[in-house]
């Protein structure tokens, strides 16, 4: 509305001076940065696209097929989306959310875990505190001091699996993510400061001048390769390996190093240059396994020619689908495997009928349109990934987590903190926690006690380390990538960046390791939640299904099947 009052305000101006002053040329149309997609072999022809819309080319990346132009407006991506040589164009600026529920859960997120603020193209959940459980770690004899509170890796039987290999330093994780906090105590040892890296430059407002990140920390808003000022990407990073340590807990892998290959604003979007940059950085340095737990944007689904979308619509969705494809092609063919979070929509992906949270970015922006099969979620649906649904500790299909018999490979640990009577911070998942974000947050005091169980404080070792909970498809992506670096740990082969073991082997050693679950029963599973309740149907066999694909991961049996 606010756009909309103020066009008509310089509508009735423009009317009211026409009378008395000369008429002028339209504007024109700022310059702005795009991406152009090209056609095998057709670079010179997509260039020359670009002169003839009145635009630039001013860079490029010919492993992904793509150049850097400057342009002018809408009028400038048809021109050149209409030229054959042309498969897609999109804006170069933040697109994209990280899928965590207490990063961005739609469905459910206002009636089942308090206020919500909007990022990253999807509702923001504000978490309540949950006055349950102490919030300062007191030891426990069997492993780390907070190893009691990882339901999710008794689940997985992690536990016992660091009995037989913890994994090796000759793996490389790469979390492409918000970041991750390299000082971290329990990150710290296992972080691989030197082949991090930070593709992103904050933005303090979008074009808009709304606020998009906020202030930025460092002189020129490029924050070092160690620092994570969203907390996302830093308890992703934990949950895959965290070491063994005496502080804390331990992670699937504790022995794998860590990668910091950022991609996602503080604010939680993505932009798409930075989603290729990672991913082709992954390859070229021989990184092992990628998490990726969030969705390329604004489009929650992609549609390559949906006519409730403008042209110019139509062809970033298209950018996005092909440009991610050839990074994700790019990086597996270099022996990466490709791990993703399956989405929070409650939504069953190959029967997606409404979209409501696209386009995300800028904020306002979005509408209510009709989705299909064919429109795809970025990249959990693209070719080559192993996409992952999220369960509860009672091993149920998480409430939030997205299905599809298509679409989930796997099932992991993500938290649920309704899975059981009433609502329970410690059905979520406890991994790392920057302490920065978490005082910024005003989830600590003055001494640095956390005001709620929400968070916990490990002081084992002297120096204090801090721990959230939180619950997510990102939550179990990396339950599935700590399993992954397990398995190349025992079955890969000397090469580039350390140990290497092919993707497609790699996938079916996970498949094959997985505890198989059938679908419940009746198969329309009926959640209740507060009066109201809510159905999703699973399909398939015990071996393949909708809610838990090929089952839910197991790091014991990784750590110790033959092949």
């Amino acid at each position: 509305m606010r756009g909309l009052v103020a066009g008509l305000t310089v509508f009735t101006t423009a009317a009211a001076l026409a009378a008395c002053a000369p008429v002028s040329a339209p504007a024109a149309a700022p310059m702005a940065s795009y991406l152009v997609f090209y056609a095998g072999g057709r670079k010179g022809d997509a260039g020359s696209a670009v002169e003839r819309a009145g635009g630039k080319a001013v860079g490029g990346d010919t492993r992904l097929g793509y150049l850097i132009a400057e342009g002018g407006g809408d009028a400038f991506v048809d021109a050149v989306g209409d030229d054959p040589a042309v498969v897609g164009v999109s804006t170069d600026r933040a697109i994209g959310y990280a899928s965590s529920t207490g990063a961005s859960w739609r469905g459910f997120s206002s009636a089942l875990t308090g206020p919500v603020t909007h990022a990253g193209g999807a509702s923001r959940v504000t978490p309540r505190a949950f006055p349950d459980g102490p919030s300062i770690a007191t030891g426990d004899a069997s492993g780390e001091p907070l190893a009691s509170r990882q339901w999710d890796m008794r689940m997985i039987g992690a536990d016992k699996a660091h009995a037989k290999t913890n994994g090796s330093g000759k793996v490389l994780v790469g979390i492409i993510d918000t970041g991750v906090d390299g000082t971290h105590p329990d990150i710290a040892p296992n972080f691989d400061r030197a082949l991090s890296r930070n593709f992103v430059t904050d933005r303090p407002k979008d074009e808009n001048g709304d606020t998009l990140d906020g202030p930025c920390e460092v002189s020129g808003c490029k924050d070092p390769a160690d620092r994570d000022d969203d907390g996302h990407g830093t308890h992703v990073a934990s949950t895959i390996g965290s070491p063994i340590n005496g502080i804390g807990i331990a992670g699937v892998a504790p022995g794998v190093r860590l990668v910091n290959i950022r991609a996602g604003q503080d604010s939680g979007y993505f932009f798409l240059k930075a989603s290729l940059d990672a991913l082709t950085y992954a390859g070229d340095i021989g990184v092992d396994v990628v998490n990726m737990s969030y969705y390329v944007d604004p489009w929650l689904f992609n549609c390559a020619h949906n006519k409730a979308d403008s042209k110019k619509q139509q062809l970033e969705q298209r950018a996005i689908i092909t440009g991610m494809q050839r990074a994700l092609d790019y990086a597996r063919k270099r022996g990466v495997t490709l791990v993703s979070a399956l989405g929070n929509g409650a939504t069953d992906l190959g029967k997606p009928k409404l979209d409501k949270d696209s386009p995300g970015y800028p904020r306002g922006e979005e509408k209510i349109r009709k989705v299909g099969n064919s429109c795809i979620n970025v990249p959990a649906e693209s070719r080559g990934v192993i996409s992952v649904s999220s369960v509860g500790p009672s091993g149920r299909k998480a409430i939030y987590s997205d299905y599809g018999t298509e679409q989930t490979d796997l099932a992991a640990p993500g938290g649920d903190t309704l899975d059981g009577k009433g609502t329970s911070a410690t059905r979520g998942i406890l991994a790392a926690a920057p302490e920065s974000v978490l005082r910024t947050a005003g989830k600590l005091d003055g001494s640095g006690k956390p005001k709620s169980s929400e968070v916990v404080r490990d002081c084992s070792k002297g120096a204090c380390s801090y721990y959230q909970y939180l619950e997510g498809t990102s939550m179990a992506a990396p339950h599935a990538t700590g399993v992954a670096a397990l398995l190349v740990s025992r079955f890969g082969k000397p090469g580039k960046g350390g140990l290497q073991l092919a993707p497609a082997e790699t996938e079916r050693l996970l498949y094959g390791t997985a505890r198989h679950k059938a679908c419940p029963r009746p198969r329309a599973y009926v959640y209740k939640v507060y009066g109201e309740s809510e159905t999703q149907t699973c399909e398939g066999g015990k071996s393949d299904n909708g809610f838990y694909g090929h089952g839910i991961v197991n790091a014991l049996k990784a750590a110790t099947v033959k092949r």
